[in-house]
């Protein structure tokens, strides 16, 4: 179990934003913070701190008036900490390689490959093609419906008919190298994890699993470890002290470096 840090650039300015609150139109969200700092003086932070498999993530859709913003950031981080962080939104087979070798150890993706509600395997075939499954993260971010955890797409507005499950991690698991996974009711509002959903990934045993969601204490991460059974890595955005928030950045530091 490690500590995965976040870069998230909304309108052109790192941002932690209350997940289900963002909007494409008006490029509107809920946020907690909003840096100054460009993301470039992020990345260079976890370099030197020697923190791997991070993500950076584009809020701004590609028609936004922000979004040549939002992307000039993310490239300013990657060039930071060339092949230390992962890159996210917005990816496709046609933009990926070029984030590849802009710096990004992976592309993290999921619009892409569910359209309309479904997974579309024809995308998700041309991908593993043009990148290959190593450089390849699977964004399942999901939200409660009915009961069950299911996938969301489209900067977290739009539900698919995908429902998490062991099996499906199992059969998608063939197609990547990570997997990503936010519990967006709870992403951004410093309220808790979301258990059920951790409890879940963590009795799964396949490849790598990143939680992001509701961690808000020092005791979150360690109630997060029981639950997980220490098999899950995990990310914290808004209660982060670099962000806003109480949980100390250097605590988490200390509490990862040299650790597999």
């Amino acid at each position: 179990m490690k500590f995965r840090p976040c870069i998230d650039i909304h309108n052109g300015k790192v941002k932690q934003i209350v997940g289900g609150s963002l909007q494409d139109d008006g490029d509107l969200a809920s946020t907690n913070f909003a840096s100054e700092l460009g993301a470039d003086y992020y990345a260079e932070m976890y370099r030197k701190d020697h923190l791997t498999g991070g993500h950076i993530i584009l809020l701004n859709h590609a028609g936004s008036g922000y979004y040549e913003a939002t992307r000039q950031q993310a490239f300013r981080a990657l060039a930071a900490y060339p092949g230390g962080m992962q890159i996210g939104g917005g990816v496709t087979a046609e933009n990926a390689a070029g984030y590849l070798k802009a710096g990004a150890s992976h592309v993290i993706v999921t619009s892409y490959v569910f359209r309309d509600g479904a997974l579309r395997q024809e995308n998700l075939d041309r991908l593993v093609s043009e990148t290959g499954k190593e450089h390849i993260v699977l964004d399942l971010s999901c939200r409660m419906r009915g009961g069950d955890y299911y996938v969301v797409t489209d900067r977290w507005q739009k539900f698919t008919d995908l429902r998490l499950s062991p099996a499906v991690l199992d059969e998608l698991s063939g197609y990547c190298d990570e997997f990503l996974i936010h519990g967006v009711d709870v992403e951004g509002r410093r309220s808790g994890m979301e258990e059920e959903l951790v409890r879940m990934l963590g009795a799964w045993q396949g490849i790598p699993v990143t939680y992001a969601g509701g961690l808000a204490s020092i005791e979150d991460v360690d109630r997060f470890r029981r639950l997980s059974g220490g098999r899950l890595d995990y990310t914290i955005g808004s209660a982060l002290d670099l962000f806003g928030g109480n949980v100390p950045y250097q605590a988490l530091v200390r509490g990862v470096v040299n650790k597999k």
